[in-house]
């Protein structure tokens, strides 16, 4: 017999620790709560358009979630970018001029000096200001992600100890990690930070190049992710949420909301922090009560709009200074077939997750028109938003000590997600590498082994 292997929620780090126990030839089965597969990295419909919940790119240097997407067969749907290109605009008002334009691009030297000519030209900084981002970056060359003092530490108060000011930070050092860590420089662990900026632009010169999905996100991994289970053998139910989890002898007991019970050798836990608080046993993370609630969360929302004609000409727009911070061109992707339909990316987004939907659009739209001239005769087909109030952990100074490990107490009990202790932040290479992390927990001391077959004397 095979070893049961039940596992409790289908974003990516439960696509990845359901596929790797089921390439095993385990008896894995997947519970959703949801109707589909892809967690937060899905898509819905909106008449015509195929609407992502959020608009989520990854990077060269995320090699496992690169790797799921081989796995999934769905490789060829992505496009990934043979050199980083960022365009960056700062709006210029409605006279002649029009928006100020610059685009970070890496050149053909070994890291840190490829970003050094894209630095040197980069009109959005004085010259005194483009120096100050190069003595910053070899800098935090030295930062250590791994020490506890880089976590204890904000990001923003590092960049003013080392001699950034406001404007370095507006317009380049919040410009990506606002995208990346869902938090500005001052709300964010300088460990966190540090991590991005070395593992993406400060090691390997390849690191930051930008991919992207040609797809709805559904398609590209809560369709693909299902079909890729079916055919390892697994067993997905979607519309299925776990209520109860308990330990009998040697085996784990799952109770669904509706009251059926399933029973498992072993147990991947990948939901969001509070479900997993709720279900896990007394005393399975070496955390106090209420550590989901401290661990926090930390807003994303989405800003819609179809025009009747194209303005925007490329795949995305970098802001800065602006109600807006990226704009991605979704026309072919979504299935838009008249005009062009771009989202706006807002994230760390507490101060206007709760505004009504038209107010949002009402700022957002002029903001528009401030760096696309194209918009400003362009007319508004639909407009719309969508917001995810938990999409990733807070992620604050400090935050280390509250991510858990995926190993618990209970042994055939492990934890996946983007929130554990990846040394992430909250991305999806996060939470697939998570699911390989929880799998091999799994396969660690005290791990489950395959029942004995009864061999006939």
């Amino acid at each position: 017999m095979s070893v049961r292997t039940a596992v409790v929620g289908g974003g990516l780090a439960g696509l990845t620790a359901a596929l790797r126990c089921a390439d095993r030839e385990e008896e894995v089965t997947l519970f959703e709560a949801r109707p589909r597969l892809g967690g937060l990295t899905s898509s819905f419909s909106r008449g015509e358009l195929q609407v992502d919940t959020g608009q989520h790119v990854f990077l060269r240097c995320c090699t496992a979630y690169r790797s799921l997407l081989d796995r999934l067969g769905v490789a060829d749907r992505v496009t990934l970018q043979r050199r980083l290109t960022i365009p960056v605009a700062r709006p210029g008002g409605n006279g002649p001029a029009g928006p100020v334009r610059a685009t970070l691009r890496r050149g053909p030297l070994p890291a840190p000096l490829h970003l050094a000519g894209t630095l040197a030209r980069y009109r959005l900084l004085p010259p005194v200001d483009r120096l100050r981002v190069a003595r910053g970056a070899l800098a935090l060359r030295g930062v250590d992600p791994a020490d506890p003092a880089s976590d204890q530490r904000s990001f923003g108060d590092w960049l003013a100890g080392s001699g950034q000011n406001a404007r370095t930070a507006a317009a380049l050092w919040d410009l990506v990690g606002v995208a990346a860590l869902n938090a500005p420089a001052d709300a964010a662990s300088l460990a966190l930070a540090a991590m991005v900026f070395r593992t993406g632009l400060l090691t390997d010169a390849a690191g930051a190049d930008i991919g992207w999905s040609r797809v709805p996100l559904q398609e590209l991994h809560g369709t693909a992710g299902r079909r890729s289970l079916a055919d390892a053998g697994a067993t997905v139910r979607t519309g299925t949420r776990i209520q109860g989890l308990r330990r009998h002898g040697d085996e784990w007991t799952l109770r669904t909301r509706d009251g059926d019970v399933h029973t498992a050798d072993r147990v991947v836990l990948a939901v969001p922090p509070a479900a997993a608080e709720s279900l896990l046993p007394p005393g399975a993370v070496p955390l106090s009560p209420g550590w989901a609630e401290r661990l926090g969360s930390a807003p994303i929302v989405n800003v819609h709009v179809v025009y009747d004609r194209p303005v925007l000409d490329g795949p995305f727009l970098a802001v800065v200074d602006s109600p807006l911070q990226w704009v991605f061109d979704r026309t072919a992707a979504a299935g838009c077939t008249r005009g062009q339909y771009v989202a706006v990316s807002l994230s760390a987004a507490q101060q206007v997750v709760g505004l009504p939907a038209a107010q949002l659009c009402a700022r957002i739209l002029p903001a528009l028109a401030d760096v696309l001239p194209a918009a400003r005769g362009a007319r508004v087909l639909d407009s719309f938003v969508t917001r995810e109030r938990e999409a990733t952990f807070d992620p604050a100074p400090g935050q280390a000590g509250r991510r858990p490990q995926p190993a618990t107490t209970e042994a055939g009990l492990v934890l996946a997600g983007a929130w554990t202790a990846t040394g992430w932040p909250a991305t999806m290479e996060g939470a697939v590498r998570s699911g390989h992390a929880a799998v091999a927990a799994l396969d660690g001391p005290g791990a489950v082994q395959a029942p004995r077959t009864a061999v006939a004397a």
